[in-house]
Parts: structure tokens; sequence; C-alpha cells
């Protein structure tokens, strides 16, 4: 494929990152970006997320790039019919088994299969983390009656202080199978379950690879733990202001500013040295 030797990817994360909060694109920054995609540049979201939470961002920015969903252990181009999507869930019989173990210390779990939910429980607590408003369906009940196969992710709120033995369970039991990355922060208790042979670095490379770009070529913008392997891949990482402090330590840039401050479009501006006409 023709590399694009003029242009840049921008891959960029939307919680924490792109977004003002769990719902807020800042419209300066939508307009910058779409500048800059007028301007020639490609634009690809890699997130945490669903699809069917990611979507109405993608159509935000008019985006016609692939989608990278779950990490990595989702990427769609549905702009794209020759695309064969890339799937990689967690094994059905895995998941029970973790969950199964570990009962006594968990308070509510849930898992994804695309934009179908399994939930065990109905708690307040756990609404915002569901993305239910865009169209997902949900089931609640025991996961062996419920879970029909392999789940893209799944995510245990844990009992408090029990977090490190679920994840020192996953370790013993399932190396080089299933990885476990703790929240932090607020979210210490909250333990995500995910396929490590899948991470937003090597999706982004796979995405780099179709549309013609090479690494030098390539800006990335995240702030958590799971953007790690994506910014060490991208010629220009670059951690939010308000990043974990292992992201910021394999960051090419750490901006003064957090996601709340417009730090994408700041650093873009000063990158770019252009202003989109009005």
């Amino acid at each position: 494929m023709e590399m694009n030797n003029h242009t840049y990817l921008i891959a960029v994360d939307l919680d924490g990152t792109l977004l003002y909060d769990w719902r807020t694109l800042d419209p300066s920054t939508r307009k910058y970006l779409r500048f800059l995609k007028e301007e020639g540049n490609r634009i690809v979201i890699a997130t945490g997320r669903p699809y069917r939470s990611s979507l109405r961002y993608y159509r935000a920015l008019g985006l016609d790039t692939p989608l990278i969903n779950y990490n990595g252990g989702l990427i769609t181009w549905k702009n794209n019919p020759s695309f064969e999507e890339i799937n990689r869930p967690l094994k059905r019989e895995s998941v029970l088994e973790i969950f199964e173990h570990n009962k006594p210390y968990i308070y509510n779990a849930f898992c994804e299969v695309k934009d179908d939910v399994y939930l065990l429980r109905e708690t307040s607590n756990v609404r915002d983390l569901l993305h239910l408003e865009y169209g997902a369906r949900l089931h609640v009940g025991d996961f062996k009656q419920t879970l029909p196969t392999g789940a893209n992710g799944f995510i245990i709120l844990a009992n408090k202080d029990a977090g490190e033995r679920i994840e020192s369970f996953v370790a013993e039991r399932f190396p080089g199978e299933i990885a476990t990355r703790n929240w932090g922060d607020d979210h210490r208790f909250i333990i995500e379950l995910y396929n490590p042979q899948t991470n937003k670095g090597k999706a982004l490379k796979h995405v780099a690879e179709l549309l013609g770009y090479q690494p030098e070529r390539i800006l990335a913008f995240g702030d958590g733990h799971n953007d790690i392997e994506m910014l060490q891949y991208a010629g220009v990482g670059v951690a939010m202001g308000n990043a974990r402090e292992e992201l910021k330590a394999v960051a090419d840039h750490v901006s003064p500013h957090t996601n709340q401050e417009r730090a994408i479009k700041r650093f873009l501006v000063d990158f770019f040295k252009k202003v989109e006409s009005h």
C-alpha cells in the first residue's frame, strides 16, 4: 500500500482523553479534528468502550476509518465491506470458572458480547458502566444461564480489599490466556479481564498498516494504563495531564493540560501550526 508521507494518523482514546466527561465532546476540539481530517489527516478512535457507545463520537467527527473497541479486542470498519472484522473474545468456560471460584469476593459483575450486556444483578452503582442508552440488550442473572458464548469484556466489581485476590487467581489459573487490569484511583475495586493478545498498540498497528501509515506519522493520545502500548507504538505518544503515572512514564509528551482543558486540541494546534477557518 502507498505510504501516507505527508499526512498523519491521529489515534484518540475517549474517556479521560477526548471526552470532557463520560458523554461530552468539546465543540472546539470536534471542530479542529474535523478540520485536520479535511486537510487530509486520518483519525481513529481507540477505546475500551463497546462499539455502540463509540459510534456517536465516530459520527460527530465525520470519520471513515476503522473503529477500535474493547482495547483492540474488536476492530470494525463499517465503511469498508471488504474488511474482515477482528473479534477476539474471552472464552466462556474461562470466564465462568473465574466467576464461580471468586463468588464470595464479587459484589457485582458484567460482561458483553458485542451489543448484548450480561449483568449479574441490578445495582445502582453499575449503571454508568453499562452504556445501555445506546441500544444494548440487557440480560440479568447468573452467567451460567444467561451467557451464551465468549465475552468481549468482563468487568468485576470486587468487594473491598478483594481485588488482589481475584487478580492472583486469574494470574495463576490462566497465565497467557487472560490478563487483569485494575482501574485504580476511585475504581480500585474494579477488575477488568481481557485477552492479553490484544491491546490498543497491536490494534493501531493493524489499522495503520491498512491505511498506509508508518509509526513516525502517527500521533496517539491517552490517559490510562490501557493506552500504554498505543503510545509506545505511535511516533508521537501524548499523555493527558490527568493520565496515570505509568502512562506518563512511556509518553513522548505529557500535556500540561487535562482532558477538561482541551489538551488534545491545544497539542494539535501547536503541532500542526494551523488554525481552522471560520
